[in-house]
């Protein structure tokens, strides 16, 4: 079996302590920012306001990935981060505090759009598909052991976990400086043809492919990193009448079904293709998450819960493999791959709100079933789409065939 590269090592590692450390602060974000004596709504905006940050300056970091290149565009993110974190840390007043978390979310969309660069450029297409299922689970081991190290920290004062994690973020963007070998150029083969010219967004949208791709890490963001952390432990407290500690449970279950989908999806795709990894992921996700908000009791919602993690750990390491087969032919970055990120920060921000408000107004039946009604859109947008993965030759790095596979699809 081919080994990934080590600097695909380097970057997983990073990624974890990434993860890791945004988990670690979360529970202490939101309590120290109404220590300034601000309400709950002014609390919230200063988490909603790193998203925010990460939607607007996405583009930006597209076209600056574009021009400086991956890695240069990936350290200064990392070093963003770790300096608005720990400012954050000794922030005096309210204001302070949200314009130095919404910095952090410029810094964020930098090294995660960038981070994504690098996965293609650094992957084989051989084994992409196993890297983005190392990638998916290197997030999901962070932000699971995150939390409880930032409970214990939060004993030492609420500062604590920022200057924690400020000092992991310092150290990863040294490891990575020195240990990450430069990233193979694309079609860097004898006799190959010139790499094609980055992607833009309009020219992207044309691709089926594509589409399918952005529909999928949209419905990723609304169901898995919205919805689920938003309306689903409401639903479990105010609509099955459980205690909070059931929810946590219920979450977990999602985690636990996640990470045993991860393990496997990835090898998957790499060897049957990335449709016929997608479209199960999909059906089994929108199934489990249309019927969730109707649920008897709360065993039938652990179940089905555990079903759902499973069904999006198929699908979402997948898109990113598809997404790499797709560009790796292309020159640096472009306001493809920027749209690609955007796709699931948008999610995440619009279905928490658009579900709940449909669950205050018609119950949380309704508010589910939209919820595996957007799951549904992107299986409909697979369904028709082509495998770019199923038409390119195995090869040694991640330069793909002379043909690109996108005309095939449009």
């Amino acid at each position: 079996m081919k080994q990934l590269p080590r600097g695909l090592w380097v970057l997983l590692a990073a990624n974890v302590v990434i993860a890791l450390g945004y988990g670690l602060i979360a529970p202490a974000l939101p309590i120290f920012a109404s220590d300034f004596g601000v309400g709950i709504t002014a609390a919230t905006v200063v988490v909603s306001a790193f998203a925010m940050m990460r939607l607007a300056f996405a583009p930006a970091t597209g076209r600056l990935v574009t021009k400086l290149g991956e890695r240069r565009i990936y350290l200064t993110g990392l070093m963003v981060v770790a300096l608005s974190t720990l400012a954050c840390a000794f922030a005096q007043t309210y204001w302070q505090l949200l314009v130095f978390r919404a910095a952090g979310g410029i810094g964020s969309t930098m090294f995660s759009v960038s981070a994504m660069a690098l996965l293609i450029r650094l992957a084989p297409q051989a084994i992409r598909g196993r890297a983005s299922g190392y990638y998916s689970a290197g997030f999901l081991v962070g932000n699971l052991a995150g939390p409880l190290v930032g409970a214990a920290l939060v004993d030492f004062g609420l500062r604590m976990p920022f200057v924690v994690y400020a000092i992991a973020l310092l150290i990863a963007a040294a490891v990575v400086a020195t240990a990450m070998p430069p990233a193979p150029e694309p079609r860097t083969e004898p006799g190959a043809h010139a790499p094609l010219p980055a992607a833009g967004f309009v020219e992207a949208l044309r691709w089926a492919e594509y589409r399918a791709i952005l529909a999928s890490n949209f419905a990723q963001g609304w169901a898995s990193m919205g919805v689920r952390v938003a309306v689903v432990p409401l639903f479990v407290e105010q609509g099955l009448g459980e205690s909070a500690g059931w929810a946590g449970i219920v979450l977990a279950c999602y985690a636990a079904g996640n990470i045993v989908a991860i393990i496997v999806s990835g090898r998957l795709s790499d060897r049957f293709g990335r449709r016929p990894v997608m479209i199960p992921g999909l059906i089994i996700a929108a199934a489990s998450t249309i019927v969730l908000g109707w649920s008897p009791n709360i065993w039938v919602v652990l179940a089905l819960t555990a079903v759902s993690g499973i069904g999006s750990g198929l699908f979402a390491p997948t898109h990113q493999a598809a997404l790499g087969d797709l560009l790796a032919r292309r020159e640096r970055g472009g306001s493809a791959l920027a749209a690609y990120g955007m796709a699931s920060d948008l999610g995440a921000v619009s279905g928490p709100l658009i579900a709940g408000l449909i669950a205050d107004r018609w119950g949380y039946g309704p508010a589910f079933a939209v919820t595996g009604g957007i799951v549904v859109v992107a299986l409909v947008l697979w369904l028709v789409a082509g495998d770019a993965a199923r038409d390119l030759p195995v090869t040694t790095n991640s330069a793909t065939t002379s043909d690109d596979p996108t005309r095939r699809s449009r």
